[in-house]
């Protein structure tokens, strides 16, 4: 019964964060986003309470400079649809390539013809027969809606991708519209697309234990298809992502126990626009900017590919000087050295080492006296 107290606190004290501003719903772009940066409690919280991040920036005037162009959204439009015409041929010659499989007959469902509100509950049923059906025909899946619980709340997912399944095993095929260049793609495009993959392999594995079926008949090998080279041409390639799978459970549950967060925070402490009835903010700028302040931010200039608080969130740690401005790596690297200024002051000796840092302060001088000898 305690428990369930508990729970009642804990969704009640998000609801109090997010105040009258309407609960933003989690898509699949924005839970991979999650896995960016799951050191970071702000976003933890405004993403647990349901925050709408993007409104909360341009209210603060820190915009964040998302979203793809027409242009970009057209061409990717029409690459998907190249690669899943006439049943998905394309994709389906592309995997009997690339996994080996003798597929000599595949079944094609597109889930999205059955109508929004009963794709979730077809999805279920398909996958379901799938995982039971033990013949090795394969089967394509294009659109299925699969969902997650975040944070105590059920995000449900509208893929674009498609769930290819022979022989009770499972793969997610992710399809981008960034080139492969001779056999290269940009890595913090493949990156973004393999967390974002993550979340659809974590989310069928969890509709796969729901329904009685090992969960790891989903592979964690993905299938990204790109254009290849400056032709229209697609090309496919696996991508692990068990690295990204096990930060993205990491952050969930942290997300989910949020209560050691929350215990910290001000009783009278929530981030709520108040939107008038057009839903514009009402907000005085600088009482939210206070509010958010208040929590904790893990800055880092991957952040600003992420994260709709990036803007404000990197002029906070501008403000201070913090480490997080030089990167994670750097960041991490100086252990407990907050700020830039006490960095310098380790290295040229201007500043006495707190108890824990002698070491740091041993490699900062190191590294100081060795810039001293390169520019003499």
């Amino acid at each position: 019964m305690s428990g369930l107290k508990r729970e009642g606190d804990h969704a009640h004290r998000l609801e109090a964060l997010r105040g009258t501003t309407p609960q933003q719903p989690h898509d699949a772009r924005a839970i991979a986003a999650l896995a960016a940066n799951p050191g970071c409690a702000r976003r933890a919280l405004m993403d647990g309470a349901g925050v709408d991040k993007d409104a909360a920036a341009r209210h603060l005037g820190f915009p964040a400079p998302f979203g793809q162009s027409p242009f970009a959204i057209t061409r990717g439009n029409v690459f998907e649809a190249l690669v899943k015409a006439d049943g998905c041929a394309e994709l389906l010659r592309m995997l009997r390539e690339l996994l080996g499989l003798p597929v000599a007959e595949v079944a094609y469902h597109d889930v999205e013809n059955v109508g929004a509100h009963l794709r979730h509950a077809h999805t279920r049923t398909l996958i379901d027969r799938a995982a039971r059906d033990e013949h090795d025909a394969g089967t394509l899946y294009d659109h299925p809606l699969l969902s997650l619980r975040i944070a105590g709340h059920t995000a449900y997912l509208e893929p674009d991708v498609v769930a290819f399944q022979l022989g009770g095993r499972f793969h997610i095929v992710e399809i981008k519209s960034f080139a492969v260049i001779d056999g290269q793609a940009d890595p913090s495009a493949v990156a973004a697309a393999a967390r974002q993959a993550a979340v659809y392999v974590l989310a069928l594995r969890t509709l796969l234990e729901e329904l009685g079926h090992d969960p790891l008949k989903v592979s964690h090998d993905v299938v990204l298809v790109c254009p290849e080279n400056f032709a229209n041409r697609p090309v496919a390639s696996l991508v692990d992502v068990r690295r990204q799978l096990a930060v993205l459970r990491r952050q969930l549950t942290r997300m989910t126990g949020l209560d050691r967060l929350l215990e910290g925070l001000p009783e009278d402490l929530t981030f709520d626009l108040r939107p008038d009835e057009d839903g514009r903010p009402t907000r005085p700028v600088a009482e939210l900017a206070d509010a958010l302040r208040r929590t904790t931010a893990r800055y880092a200039p991957d952040c600003l590919s992420t994260c709709d608080m990036c803007f404000f969130c990197r002029d906070e740690a501008r403000q201070v000087g913090a480490s997080d401005l030089l990167g994670r790596q750097v960041r991490d690297e100086l252990g407990g050295v907050a700020s830039v200024t006490e960095a310098l002051g380790l290295a040229d000796g201007t500043r006495d080492p707190a108890e824990g840092q002698e070491e740091i302060a041993r490699l900062l001088r190191n590294a100081e006296r060795l810039r001293r000898e390169c520019l003499a």
